[in-house]
């Protein structure tokens, strides 16, 4: 039997306490299993099992009482063959904030010693293959330097992802939360190593709502690197594509120029769906008579499709803005330029309907206003007709409340007080009778 673990105070530093601990689990780990592996026993097995749970357990809740930075430091301190085996010990949901934390060199070691599903779906590799755009794994550096890719995606990488991605290729990748600039020299340029930036909006468009994300191209070395913070439809639509269709791409710009074009369509099925909506709104508006709580909701479904048009027409236009600068630094091939101008028709044709929807979309808001304005109206003239009928009861009631009873005799009939009521009821009937006569009840 091993003996416990001591894990009284060794030293006056934390720190040095606990790697203390790390390497006396690592040393009694590598000694009992040492010791199984040199016994000729039944179920061995088994035993080798229970030895490697009982140290390694103990290592993992160890790890797991400790801060990050804390293991970080451990882990940069370890020798090569301790550090391994404890990153193995590390719970996957903290791996990414330990290798934030530690130096390039150690990165690098730990993400190819041990990929995790994170790095996978921050990472994605295209190559050519028969003609004929293929994924390729990617889980560390090292299966980087064995692949010829044309095109390498990010998806909301971590800071330690794109670094060592970009150290691989020699080049820096931005992050993609701060792609917010406007001006046209800090999203289209060429920097001094020839390298082509591109900054541009991609659609978005969700049963719950719509925006536009920012996505960063560049192109280095005949390869396209795409930064972005979220999946989109175009990029899944171009892979779909790619991978079905031999010699749809063949560079990496060639899978840029198709991604606008992708966007293109993508933008032209969303302005279908504006169209549908607001033919829904245009019935419910046009075919009856609106309440009040219709309207709300009209309004509201009015201002939803406006803003994805908006939208729309925001993308088109920074991807018009894309493609005529890759025609005016003459990048494109013939056939790419001719692909690029058939694009730029493309946009041209949807710039007119989004024109079109703005315009029906400001005639339905102004007939649901007024259809409001109606309701309001209706409101208003039941309280003036209502006011005025209740002016000749006021004026009766009025009258036979004065203290003059000698001035009104019929105060002292037996049926005097029924007799005023009557009158009352009567100068109120008269006006309404008046009212619906003229028609102005209507």
């Amino acid at each position: 039997m091993t003996e416990p673990l001591d894990v009284r105070p060794r030293a006056e530093d934390p720190l040095e306490q606990h790697l203390s601990e790390v390497q006396l689990l690592l040393s009694r780990h590598r000694r009992v299993e040492d010791l199984v592996h040199r016994q000729d026993m039944p179920r061995h097995e088994l035993v080798q099992d229970i030895v490697h749970k009982q140290h390694l357990v103990e290592l993992q809740r160890l790890l797991g009482r400790l801060d990050p930075s804390n293991i970080a430091r451990i882990l940069e301190t370890l020798p090569e063959e301790d550090r391994l085996a404890t990153w193995q010990q590390v719970d996957e949901a903290r791996c990414e904030g330990i290798l934030e934390i530690v130096s390039d060199d150690v990165r690098e070691e730990l993400v190819g010693a041990r990929p995790y599903a994170s790095v996978r779906n921050m990472l994605n590799a295209f190559e050519l293959r028969n003609g004929r755009l293929s994924q390729v794994q990617i889980d560390s550096r090292a299966d980087l330097a064995n692949v010829k890719p044309i095109w390498v995606d990010l998806v909301a990488p971590s800071p330690f992802v794109r670094a060592w991605v970009g150290k691989h290729y020699g080049l820096d990748l931005p992050d993609p939360e701060e792609l917010t600039d406007l001006e046209a020299s800090a999203r289209f340029y060429v920097d001094d190593n020839g390298e082509v930036h591109l900054h541009s909006d991609f659609l978005l468009d969700t049963d719950k709502e719509s925006r536009n994300v920012a996505v960063a191209f560049i192109l280095h070395q005949d390869i396209l690197f795409s930064v972005r913070q979220e999946e989109l439809p175009v990029f899944r639509l171009q892979r779909l594509r790619a991978r079905t269709q031999p010699g749809y791409v063949t560079d990496g710009m060639d899978v840029l120029l198709d991604l606008y074009a992708a966007d293109a369509e993508y933008s032209a099925d969303a302005l279908e769906d504006v169209y549908a909506g607001l033919e829904k709104v245009g019935k419910r508006v046009l075919g009856h008579e609106v309440t009040d709580a219709e309207a709300a909701k009209t309004l509201a479904a009015i201002a939803s499709e406006e803003d994805l048009n908006g939208r729309i027409r925001r993308n088109v236009l920074d991807t018009r803005r894309a493609l005529s600068f890759l025609l005016r630094s003459r990048f494109l091939s013939p056939k790419q330029q001719e692909d690029a101008r058939q694009i730029l028709r493309d946009i041209e044709s949807l710039d007119g309907h989004t024109s079109f929807l703005f315009g029906k979309i400001n005639f339905l808001m102004d007939a649901t206003v007024g259809f409001i304005n109606i309701n309001q109206n209706k409101i208003i003239k039941t309280f003036s007709v209502a006011s005025v009928a209740m002016l000749p009861p006021t004026l009766i009631a009025s009258i036979y409340g004065m203290n003059f009873k000698s001035w009104f005799p019929e105060l002292s009939w037996e049926y005097g007080y029924p007799f005023s009521l009557a009158l009352m009821a009567v100068s109120v009937a008269l006006p309404f009778w008046y009212f619906r006569k003229k028609g102005w009840l209507r």
